[in-house]
Order: C-alpha cells, then structure tokens, then sequence
C-alpha cells in the first residue's frame, strides 16, 4: 500500500514515520526546508506525491488546503482516498470535496484529529466523514489508531473537531491569561499550582495548553474563530468564542499579552503598495467603503491603524480631540453620517495631522482646501467637497468602533485605502488577509503576463473557482506578514511553523 503525505510538518512528519513503520510505501511532499523523515521517499511536487497513492493525506494547513487540493485532484489516481486532516471549517471541507470527486476518479474523506499527535503520532484518535470515510477508519484502525467513523457528508467530522475546540482552546486561553497576569503580579509560582491541582494531569497538562498557545496561536486563532462561526449558525451568541480567538492571535505576538496593537508598523510597511482590490477580492469583497467616498487628489495612498471618531453631521470637535491623542502611523477614520453640507476638514486640520505622524484621514462627510491638501501630500477620502466650514460644538466620540460608507470599523483596525477607494480589515485578520492578498495579487500578476504575451487565459476558470475561493473564504486562517501559504501554486505550507492538524487540543 502507498500513502502520499502533503506537508511534513510535525504531524506530516509523525504520521510518515508511523505509516512506514507499518509497512506502507511512503511518498512526501514539502517545499519549505523540512527534514526528511527516516524511510520516506521524498517527492518533487504535489503530482509526484499523490500519483499511484491508495491514500493521501492533505496535512497542509486549512489555509492552504483548497488549493493542494485542487492541484492533487487532477493526479489522484482511480479509486484512491484523499483525506483532509485539518482543523478547517466544514464550508472548506465540503469545497475540498467537491474539487476531488469532480470526475468521480477519486473519493474524499473529512479527518479531524481528536488529541495530541506528538503524544500518541500515528495511533492519535481520529473521526471521519464522507464517503472516502470508511477506507480511512479501516486504515487507521490497523495501525492501532481509535476511529469514529460518522459516515454522512463532508464537514461533520470537522465540525465535531470544532465543538471539542471551543473548550480545548477556551481552557488554553483562560490558562495563558491567569498565568500572565499571576507573573505580572508576581505570584506566578502560587497561580501554577492553584490550575495544575485542578487539571487531571497537573503541570503537565498546564505546560501543554500553556505553551502551545503561543507556539500555535495563530492557527489556533482561525480555529476558534471558525468555531465562533459555527455558533453563530447554529443561532448561539458567539462573542466568547471570538474573544477566545482573540487571545490566541495575541499570543502569537513577540509583545504577547502586552497592550501592544495588533497592527504593527511591520504589518503596515507590508502593505505597502498592495492594492484595496486584492485586499477586497481576499475577503469576500467584505470590509469595503462605498464608491461614494473618493480619493480627493490623483495618486493619493494611504496605510494606516485606525483612530476612529464618532461625530454629529457637520462638526468637527471630536476631530480634534481625536488629533491630541492621534500618533504615527494612525489614520483617522470620521463617521460624520455621511452629511455633505459642511467640510469637516481643511488645511489646517490636516497640518495639524500631518505633524503628529497621521498618515491619512477617511471621511464619511466633506472636506475643503483640496488643492492644499495635495500640496502638502496629506491623502483625504471624503464624500464630498464644499468650502463651507464645520461646526464645533459636539457631540462626537473617539476610539469607538464606527460605520464609515457602510463598513464598521473599530478602534485599530488595519485601513488601506488607493485610488479605487479603501479597505477596512479588523485587526486580528490582518495578517491572514496580507497573504490570502499577495496570493492573489501574483495570480493577477501572472495572468496579465500570459495575456501580454498572447497566450490567453484558459485555466485559470478552475483554479481560480478552487484555488481564490479557498484563500478568500479562509482569510481568517494564520498567515505571518511576508510569508507565502505553501510553494508554487498553492504548494503545502508544512514546516515548522505550521501547526499539525492534530496538535494537542
């Protein structure tokens, strides 16, 4: 029997040892500069990995899943299983399955991973859906691994894995911040042994849930977020479960649980120069301000943290209080109710914002002093222009969250806004979004480049179907500024810093 392993990452790495251990045939495939494990021929693509396998098992990441899936499918061989082994939402394993059984050669199955692989590698727990479910839980079995096969469609063994998620990663978030905030009081000692003598296995189990947070926070963070969204379809509020998922993607931070923003002027050069247009495509064309809001002079670009104001149609008092407290690297994000009647800003504001480092203004309202505005090169978004000036008697409030053009915004939210308008990205997708964008960008990229050179566009139908819609609808998976999902066209992530799909919890 051949089994092709997709990314050796921990897990990968762990259940390729375990499968030739067991007398399987193993083929892998990894771009990133992974060990080889011991008896495991190591493949040079997706292609080779999966040709002739009786079995494949996707350990890629949930953000790069859809798209290993779809450059796999064509290569599956008749008969053969293709099981997703990560921790993704069921709306993605319902996609994965419908790319592989597209020409009924191969049958897919949904794998969630019930505990700790490094613990128990190839024997860790298991549950299973879809049609290629049965096969699975047959082969797992013989290696010594529990299996409960559910049977049904695609998306209900993740969804399983998701319910177990809500207290698995709930427990790790309630013990990241006790401990921290027992260190940062100075009684960290006491606080370790108040949690360990009330879990089963103690120390052990705290270190476990302790750690791993924060080696594994941002994969963990879309994890819980999907579970979050489960909730919400299932009609449950779901506002612990995204506070949940909130803490992990702070763990993840070099800062951690510090009051540091999310968005880092690291994060904001990364953005730099990527285009409001791939940043709507990576989600869902989601978080988009309305076309009525236009950039005020040609060339004008902004990227910026959001400092938010709140303020009554055609006054301006809560703008300059916001600009006391404003900073480098903010941009200020106005909700004057979309009132045209009187210019909230002018020069002087914008000298005035300039100076602190405000690298921009949004404005659900009007603005004047254009031609100034593009002298000093401060970039305005404004629904309007009008030379009448603004009232400045209140109300308004500052650093709430804010609807601007019919997209909300809170208080350090991630805004790129260019000359076809601007984005608005919650803070905690930021990082997943850069790459779900720069994926997409390249795509575009090269695309542009067939079409120049004459060669037109034929294939692009399936893999962007597949390929986008994977990136897009899991722009809340992990992501790292800068990094890539996985090698060329949509190659598995692995490495180590990608999380196994079965790490603990």
């Amino acid at each position: 029997m051949r089994v092709g392993i997709l990314g050796l990452g921990e897990a990968g790495a762990l259940y390729a040892v375990g499968f030739a251990e067991n007398g399987w045939s193993v083929v892998a495939y990894d771009p990133g500069d992974v060990p080889t494990p011991a008896g495991v021929v190591r493949a040079g693509s997706v292609a080779e990995a999966v040709a002739e396998a009786d079995l494949v098992l996707g350990l890629t990441g949930a953000k790069a899943a859809v798209a290993v899936a779809a450059e796999a499918a064509p290569h599956l061989r008749d008969g053969g299983v293709f099981a997703d082994m990560n921790a993704g939402a069921p709306e993605l394993k319902r996609k994965i399955d419908g790319i592989v059984g597209k020409g009924g050669r191969a049958v897919f199955a949904d794998v969630s991973v019930i505990g700790p692989v490094p613990t128990y590698r190839h024997r860790t727990a298991l549950v299973v859906s879809g049609r290629g479910a049965s096969v699975v839980a047959e082969h797992f079995r013989a290696l010594g691994a529990p299996v409960e096969d559910l049977g049904g469609e695609p998306g209900a063994a993740s969804a399983r894995k998701l319910l177990r998620s809500l207290f698995m990663k709930g427990l790790g978030a309630v013990i990241v911040q006790t401990v921290e905030a027992g260190r940062a009081a100075g009684d960290e000692p006491w606080v370790r042994r108040q949690i360990a003598q009330e879990l089963a296995d103690g120390e052990a189990t705290l270190e476990r849930l302790y750690a791993g947070t924060f080696k594994h926070g941002l994969r963990r963070a879309g994890e819980v977020a999907a579970a979050a969204d489960l909730m919400a379809d299932l009609g449950l509020d779901a506002a612990l479960a995204r506070d949940i998922s909130r803490l992990h993607t702070l763990a993840a931070r070099p800062e951690g649980l510090s009051a540091a923003p999310l968005v880092t002027d690291e994060l904001l050069a990364a953005y730099a120069g990527l285009p409001t247009a791939n940043i709507g495509d990576a989600r869902d064309r989601l978080g988009l301000v309305d076309s009525g809001i236009n950039p005020l002079w040609t060339g004008a670009r902004a990227v910026g943290r959001a400092l938010t104001v709140l303020t009554r149609a055609g006054d301006n008092r809560a703008i300059h209080e916001a600009l006391r407290i404003a900073g480098p690297g903010d941009l200020i994000v106005v909700d004057g109710q979309g009132d045209t009647s009187r210019a909230l800003i002018g020069e002087l504001i914008a000298e005035r914002a300039k100076a602190r480092g405000v690298v921009g203004m949004v404005l659900d309202g009007a603005a004047r002093d254009v031609e100034v505005l593009e002298e000093i090169g401060f970039p305005v978004w404004a629904r309007a222009v009008t030379p009448a000036g603004p009232y400045k008697d209140g109300p308004g409030r500052v650093n709430v969250a804010v609807a601007v053009g019919g997209a909300v915004c809170g208080p350090g939210d991630l805004v790129v806004a260019d000359g076809d308008g601007v984005a608005v990205l919650p803070a905690e997708e930021a990082e997943s979004t850069l790459v779900a964008a720069r994926e997409i960008e390249a795509d575009e990229a090269r695309r542009r480049s067939s079409i120049r050179a004459g060669r037109g566009d034929n294939r692009h139908e399936h893999a962007e179907r597949a390929g986008q819609a994977g990136r897009a609808g899991q722009a809340r998976e992990t992501g790292h500024a800068g990094q890539a999902a996985g090698g060329p066209a949509g190659a598995p992530a692995g490495g180590p810093a990608e999380e196994p799909a079965g790490e603990a919890a």
